[in-house]
């Protein structure tokens, strides 16, 4: 549920060409012009599906019911392929780019989305899109994600990750604070109580805050009326030394600087690690991280019982930071040999019996299913809220080249550690996603 593009996702020349020419591929379940209708004539046929193996780890029975469903509705045969996000992109760039072994669905990470869409290598599902149940009630974040600049629909939203803080109630307790912050200035109050009462670790953070947390800083730009960068007159700009988006960054900073030690040049990869360790009393994470801090192998599991979850505070009391809304989505390859049966096979898997199933486990795809997921537990309770209040990143090709040159994490490295102020370090930042983002393709 996590993601980030660890390296830059370009497409060879060889995909933005090959795949926008797949339309002349006949196909008795694909419509001309490149645009998928759903088919339900699979007599005979076979059907490949790339899934993540979050889905085979952690809830197989949601893949297994939708594919049954599917298969009895089309006489079709579905072949689920297990991936691993380690190189997927290069997997799906070199397949892409080939004339065979194309499957008719590929899971994506969010912020990879834009990328392939920009490149044609998605079918149009535009005009089946009313066939999709909840598509009027899409988690923003992730429909935005599957979008095009011009308004098609080229992915399914599938499922998110919603980021909350995640804390060790009995430290909070025992420093006086029993109830969780309703806005920044109390959540900051409280974080005073808790490490004054830890003053005697040298290794303590009331509230671990890695210098190069992104997803966690930009919730903040957000939630103070900011912004990464806007489009106008056709022309990117960066949009960090606003008024609103430094204010937003200094109060990230104080978390990063007041609340936190030892990591101001560290990204969140190991903060569960970190947290299990016994000498952090909060994190920012996705709700399924408790788990992780936890986990017998690789946490500390006695810490299950005094582990909690509350929605990061926003600037007003009652409001809440929005969360970076990271998930997934699910798309038809432009040269799929099935496109129609592959757009069938996700509508059932992201249909209400679908999400409500997977709502056990993750964030379901649609606003009206909330309710269900935040029933399963207190921590679904937290993410659940915060996934009604979310950002997301701006929604154009280039911005994975913004992630793999470190713009950001470069930027809040330089805060984090006292080498730049706020709005040195914002303008700086400013000009280089700019010419990323306006750079030609």
């Amino acid at each position: 549920m996590k993601r980030t593009v660890a390296g830059a996702i370009v497409l060879a020349a060889a995909v933005a060409m090959t795949a926008t020419a797949c339309s002349s591929n006949s196909s008795s379940d694909k419509s001309s012009g490149g645009k998928s209708t759903l088919s339900t004539d699979g007599k005979g046929k076979t059907i490949t599906v790339w899934l993540q193996s979050d889905a085979q780890k952690g809830w197989p029975a949601v893949v297994d019911q939708a594919t049954q469903r599917f298969e009895a509705a089309t006489g079709a045969k579905v072949s689920v392929q297990w991936q691993q996000w380690s190189n997927y992109t290069t997997k799906l760039d070199s397949t892409f780019a080939g004339t065979s072994g194309v499957p008719d669905v590929v899971e994506l990470g969010n912020t990879q989305t834009a990328s392939y869409i920009a490149g044609g290598a998605f079918t149009d599902l535009t005009s089946a899109k009313s066939q999709f149940e909840n598509s009027s009630s899409w988690l923003q974040g992730l429909a935005e994600s599957g979008t095009s600049s011009d308004g098609k629909l080229m992915a399914i939203p599938y499922y998110a990750g919603s980021r909350v803080v995640i804390y060790r109630k009995d430290l909070w307790d025992k420093a006086g604070v029993t109830t969780p912050p309703t806005s920044i200035a109390e959540l900051n109050a409280d974080l005073d109580k808790v490490k004054a009462a830890n003053a005697g670790d040298s290794h303590f953070s009331a509230f671990y805050m890695p210098g190069k947390y992104w997803y966690a800083a930009m919730s903040f730009v957000y939630g103070a009326g900011g912004k990464i960068a806007d489009k106008s007159g056709g022309k990117w700009s960066g949009q960090l030394s606003s008024a609103q988006a430094q204010q937003g960054l200094t109060q990230w900073q104080t978390l990063a600087t007041k609340y936190s030690t030892g990591g101001a040049t560290k990204d969140e990869s190991d903060q569960d690690a970190i947290m299990a360790q016994g000498h952090v009393a909060a994190i920012a994470g996705n709700g399924w991280e408790v788990g992780t801090v936890t986990d017998a192998k690789t946490g500390n599991p006695k810490l299950a019982s005094v582990l909690s979850t509350f929605p990061m505070p926003g600037t007003a009391a009652g409001q809440y930071t929005p969360s970076f809304l990271g998930g997934s989505d699910l798309a038809v390859p432009a040269k799929a040999p099935h496109a129609g049966l592959g757009a069938q096979w996700v509508k059932y898997f992201t249909d209400n019996t679908s999400q409500t199933a997977l709502a056990k486990f993750a964030i379901p795809n649609t606003t009206s299913l909330l309710s269900v997921y935040e029933k399963q537990a207190q921590a679904n309770q937290s993410t659940g809220e915060a996934a009604k209040n979310t950002w997301f990143v701006p929604n154009t090709p280039n911005w994975a080249s913004v992630e793999s040159n470190n713009i950001l994490q470069n930027m809040l490295e330089s805060i984090a550690t006292g080498k730049s102020s706020v709005a040195a370090a914002a303008a700086t930042a400013d000009g280089q996603v700019a010419s990323t983002l306006n750079a030609a393709g």
